[in-house]
């Protein structure tokens, strides 16, 4: 609950509330509130009921104190609090109930800190003090580097676009220790969250449905922790549960991200570029993931058309994913050549560390460590970090050429669709 605090709230909270069962507890609370300059009438009889009831009609304080002796189903209330708390409000509960995995719930649901009853003074002054420390903090520890938002989109289904997105965001976070999101827009057959061996929740979907819930308390509660410096909101949304949406909440989502943490990676399917073309307006940097085929080099060639035309702010990153060692499909020489650009990565196709990479629930970055696949996720990293920190233009992409320039007009790719379908072909050509 303790969510990204935001420039300008400050000044616009109270610095405390408190609502408690016990006569006790709601003397000793006024004292110290007269203590520490707050005003005691701020501390109110009643515990978590009140308090949920208070806060739906009022602004919630920098501090909150709440008395949970009288709740039935802990979890569950602190739920509905967090519903009607702001982001930023650091929450103090206290109980009578004495269970580590009680306090360790309260903890991972956005608790700051947990009193057990009775306490005293002294506990409840150092309580403060550690909730003002951690409310005051993040005024003076702005962002070192500005928010980088990272797309990663595959050219056809199969070529492990979201493989490379899993892999990038793990040695964002580990090997840069940048604090990261993961959000893959895959809602029904997303895999990054299982890639992580991770259950992917309800946060996306929740998203989706109820987007004016979207905040930085709401990103709090919603993403799935994979580390400390890496977490994923994902879903797996019934297949017979149609997503309606106009984008905004995914465009929220990027927004809150922004304030929340220093690097924004994107699971970006294909289709959502028709669907949602606005995802791509604040990308910095995009990865066009394919494979040294032939449909490969005509959607390529599509997408970074695309991407000029609609996102020509983004840096452009070719990434050949899953390249055999013997001879592919299509040598890298012809497909540059198809698509007018240099490949800027090309990762190596290995079996063995794939499937090990599936079977530990392990990215394959981090599979790879040691290996032509780990040295190539290395560079592919490298890559992304001098894109997004260059001050140049962006990369120029050019449009296919004309038939006879290209790949696609060297092979007569005709001949490989069914007779029944050339005549559509040669009408949409």
């Amino acid at each position: 609950m303790n969510a990204p605090w935001k420039p300008g709230m400050a000044g616009q909270r109270d610095p405390f509330h408190a609502f408690v069962c016990d006569d006790h507890s709601f003397d000793m609370l006024r004292a110290v509130c007269a203590e520490l300059g707050w005003a005691p009438e701020k501390v109110h009889k009643g515990g978590m009921r009140n308090a949920v009831q208070s806060l739906s009609i009022t602004a919630s304080p920098q501090i909150l104190f709440v008395d949970m002796s009288e709740s039935g189903d802990p979890l569950n209330d602190i739920n509905s609090l967090a519903e009607v708390c702001e982001p930023g409000t650091v929450v103090i509960a206290a109980g009578q109930v004495n269970d580590v995995r009680l306090y360790r719930d309260l903890v991972a649901s956005g608790i700051q800190d947990y009193l057990l009853k009775p306490f005293g003074a002294d506990q409840l002054r150092d309580a403060l003090a550690q909730a003002q420390a951690v409310f005051m903090a993040p005024r003076d520890a702005g962002p070192e580097r500005p928010h980088c938002t990272i797309a990663v989109i595959g050219t056809r289904g199969g070529v492990g676009a979201s493989s490379i997105a899993t892999s990038l965001a793990w040695m964002l976070s580990e090997k840069k220790k940048r604090p990261t999101a993961l959000l893959d827009l895959d809602v029904h057959f997303g895999t990054n969250a299982l890639a992580m061996d991770l259950e992917p929740g309800r946060g996306l979907t929740d998203a989706i449905e109820n987007p004016s819930r979207i905040d930085g308390l709401f990103i709090e509660r919603a993403m799935v922790r994979a580390s400390d410096t890496l977490a994923i909101l994902s879903a797996e949304a019934p297949i017979s549960q149609p997503m309606m949406t106009d984008g905004g909440a995914f465009y929220q989502l990027l927004e809150e991200f922004r304030l929340a943490f220093e690097c924004s990676v994107i699971d970006l399917p294909r289709n959502m570029l028709i669907q949602h073309p606005h995802l791509a307006t604040d990308v910095n940097v995009t990865l066009v993931v394919t494979e040294l085929t032939l449909a490969s080099a005509r959607d390529t060639i599509r997408i970074l058309s695309w991407l000029k035309s609609n996102a020509p702010q983004s840096r452009v990153l070719v990434v050949a994913n899953r390249v055999h060692p013997g001879s592919p499909e299509i040598s890298r020489k012809d497909f540059e050549q198809s698509i007018e650009r240099k490949v800027d990565v090309l990762i190596p196709f290995d079996l063995r560390i794939a499937a090990q990479a599936a079977k530990l629930g392990k990215t394959l970055a981090e599979t790879a460590k040691g290996s032509k696949i780990g040295a190539a996720c290395t560079a592919l990293l490298n890559e992304v970090l001098g894109a997004a920190e260059t001050e140049d233009a962006p990369v120029t992409v050019k449009a296919a050429g004309k038939k006879g320039e290209s790949l696609l007009g060297k092979i007569d790719f005709r001949s490989m669709i069914p007779s029944r379908r050339k005549d559509k072909v040669a009408q949409e050509d």
